[in-house]
């Protein structure tokens, strides 16, 4: 008889707690279950978002007993333009797959869910650093053989399961696999525990891929009303949590003087004010850091049992910034004012480990925590509240004028974020903005000051280190006072 040249071969990228492991033994075991030669190996990921853990598998699509004898020579790691199938969990990890090599229009199906767990590279930028969804999906159309492209993620929530069981599900589906669907069930009826609940979510996916039952619908644009309610509901849970009813209270009076202005540079508003009052400080990681929630789902993630006990150790480096941000206003001031003359605010960051699942550690966390009531009279808080006023002062009279420059004005609040020498940045180009393109504009025309601000700001955010703002400003940017000689 005349075999096959090559073997089929599967790549499987998912992060971790989304059962890519188990669906590469599914897989074996429905291979083997009918005699077909296979092999699987993996390479784990890392932490933070930054890769996925991928899997790597090769079936030859040949029953062992018509081979006489012979084995296959099967290979242990993928290589561009040599794969069939290309599973990912996630968006953007198809569209790593793609920029690889590992799908071609000659020969790859690609399986990917459409949803997105955001990496690190992109939440390490200055403004929105998120990779656009529809360029990918358009990529993986263009250059894969065969695409399956849905929210397997909502299709498993759905189905009470992970998001594994309807990945394998599609593949099945999409006619890829040399396999029958009742050899894939059987694989994962064998797995045992929260079978039922895999079936499901398999038999969803499966009949997706083939075309019997629509894909979850995506939700539509919000109108601009509903988006600003939208936004001010949102805004007014995470205000509550954060320091409760009347700073709440204090986010809707500022947003009274814009709501029934232009809908875009309302939303704007409503939208950076919100994450500007919610800033982040030591009180507000200690408290996240020590919920009931966060520990559940550290365990989740894990795949700890209930009867396993799960270690969790924080690492932290509070500095002399830190410290003084909790302080009274006037102390505080003093102490980053001292640091600042001598040089020293970055020079006494202290490294510390602590175990925060430990009865010690956790204590001495939510002690932090536990400052929320006097955050108010706080030094970092005077600062923070003193800005976001000069900030909306200076949306609402540019409103006045034209929307167009209101909307950019009101757009510079994606300058400041985090916290130490990222915050400084950040309030150091806004301040350089405002000084002389708001506060002395080169321009009365507001068109023009409109798109000199945008500017400003676009090169503010594509460089942190701030050369490109001064360029475009035509004077250097300083972030801190000089320093002077003892």
């Amino acid at each position: 008889m005349s075999l096959p040249e090559r073997p089929i071969t599967i790549l499987i990228a998912a992060l971790g707690g989304e059962g890519g492991g188990v669906m590469a033994d599914w897989l074996m075991e429905a291979a083997t279950a009918v005699d077909l030669p296979a092999q699987a190996t993996s390479i784990p990921g890392v932490a933070q978002r930054t890769g996925a853990t991928t899997y790597y598998l090769e079936i030859y699509p040949v029953r062992k007993s018509e081979l006489g004898g012979r084995e296959p020579v099967l290979s242990l790691t993928p290589s561009p333009g040599n794969v069939d199938i290309m599973v990912a969990s996630e968006l953007v990890e198809a569209g790593r797959a793609m920029a690889n090599g590992y799908v071609s229009p000659e020969r790859t199906t690609l399986i990917a869910s459409t949803h997105r767990i955001y990496a690190t590279v992109e939440k390490m930028q200055m403004a929105d650093g998120r990779y656009e969804a529809d360029k990918v999906v358009a990529a993986a159309r263009e250059l894969a053989k065969l695409t399956v492209l849905f929210d397997m993620r909502k299709l498993a929530e759905e189905s009470g399961t992970i998001i594994n069981a309807v990945l394998f599900g599609a593949m099945a589906g999409s006619g890829a696999l040399p396999l029958a669907r009742e050899r894939c069930e059987d694989a994962i009826r064998k797995g045992g525990r929260g079978a039922e609940a895999s079936l499901r979510g398999f038999a969803a996916g499966y009949d997706i891929a083939r075309g019997s039952r629509k894909p979850p619908e995506q939700p539509a644009a919000p109108k601009r009303a509903t988006e600003l309610a939208d936004i001010m509901r949102l805004a007014d849970e995470r205000l509550r949590d954060y320091q409760g009813k009347r700073y709440a209270e204090l986010y809707r009076r500022r947003m009274e003087p814009f709501v029934r202005g232009d809908a875009r540079v309302a939303a704007t508003v409503a939208r950076h004010l919100a994450t500007w009052m919610s800033y982040e400080d030591i009180i507000r990681v200690a408290d996240l850091k020590t919920r009931a929630s966060r520990f559940e789902r550290v365990r989740r993630e894990v795949g700890a049992k209930g009867d396993e006990p799960v270690v969790v150790i924080d690492y932290l480096k509070p500095g002399i910034e830190e410290f003084a941000s909790v302080m009274p206003a006037p102390l505080g001031r003093r102490l980053v004012a001292w640091a600042e003359r001598r040089g020293k605010l970055d020079a006494y960051n202290i490294g510390m480990h602590i175990k925060t699942s430990g009865l010690f550690g956790y204590a001495l966390v939510r002690s932090l925590a536990w400052l929320r009531p006097l955050r108010p009279s706080s030094y970092r808080y005077a600062e923070e509240q003193g800005l976001i006023e000069r900030w909306l002062g200076y949306v609402a009279e540019a409103a006045k004028r034209d929307a167009g420059l209101a909307y950019e004005i009101a757009d510079c609040a994606r300058l400041i974020k985090g916290y130490g020498e990222t915050h400084r940045r950040g309030k150091g180009n806004f301040l350089a903005i405002a000084d002389a393109l708001i506060e002395n504009p080169p321009t009365a025309e507001a068109g023009e000051q409109a798109s000199a601000i945008r500017k400003a700001r676009e090169a503010a955010l594509a460089d942190p280190e701030g050369k490109a703002l001064g360029t475009t400003l035509g004077k250097p940017v300083v972030w801190m006072k000089p320093v002077k000689s003892s």
